[in-house]
């Protein structure tokens, strides 16, 4: 009787547990679970939150560069990384070689390009492929940032307007200001020779 009791007594706890779970279940939800206010529903609340990839952007006037680069113009190539990093170095390609023909850059203006190769010869290959090289970091994805990015820097001081011819008066003043920075060198450079010369100790002769 005693071993009935208690059996009865195991299975009405068990169903008070079961109970108490069921009504504490949703806490466990992802509905109903704590989130930080910097969560992604909280910062974009009217977004599906969804990947998508945007539409590029409309070109600007006078057929300035508006930084858009297509990816599928450009050649990509990941290469092992040189100098410390542990066994990342070792394992994961991080380098990342950025070519793009210049010629065949029609998203570019013709007098963009034109300029771009003239004041960058010895990036550009004998095949025409204008070449940048980054490892800059451990990750593959900021190199290949900051690859672009470089790019873009290059073709926007393509697009600066040509300066002009400097007058004889400026000339003069940038030879003077030259002739200048040169003899304040030369006497830094000298005055720090006397004083690792006296450091020196002193011979027999002296």
């Amino acid at each position: 009787m005693n071993k009935l009791i208690q059996n009865c007594l195991k299975i009405n706890k068990l169903n008070n547990n079961l109970q108490i779970f069921s009504k504490n279940y949703h806490i466990l939800r992802r509905n109903y679970c704590f989130k930080s206010d910097l969560s992604l529903e909280k910062i974009y609340p009217n977004s599906n939150l969804r990947l998508y990839t945007p539409a590029p952007p409309q070109p600007l006037k006078d057929d300035k560069f508006n930084g858009y680069i297509p990816l599928d113009k450009v050649e990509v190539t990941y290469s092992r990384s040189s100098g410390p990093g542990g066994q990342n170095v070792n394992m994961v390609n991080t380098k990342v070689d950025l070519r793009i023909k210049i010629e065949e850059a029609t998203w570019l203006a013709q007098k963009t390009r034109e300029r771009l190769a003239e004041l960058h010869k010895t990036k550009i290959s004998k095949d025409g492929y204008f070449i940048i090289k980054s490892d800059l970091t451990r990750s593959q994805q900021m190199n290949l940032a900051y690859a672009l990015e470089k790019f873009r820097r290059y073709v926007r001081e393509a697009e600066q307007p040509v300066s002009k011819e400097l007058s004889a008066e400026t000339v003069e003043k940038l030879r003077r200001r030259q002739e200048k920075a040169s003899r304040e060198r030369l006497m830094v450079k000298r005055y720090r020779s006397d004083i690792k010369s006296g450091r020196q100790a002193p011979t027999i002769h002296d």
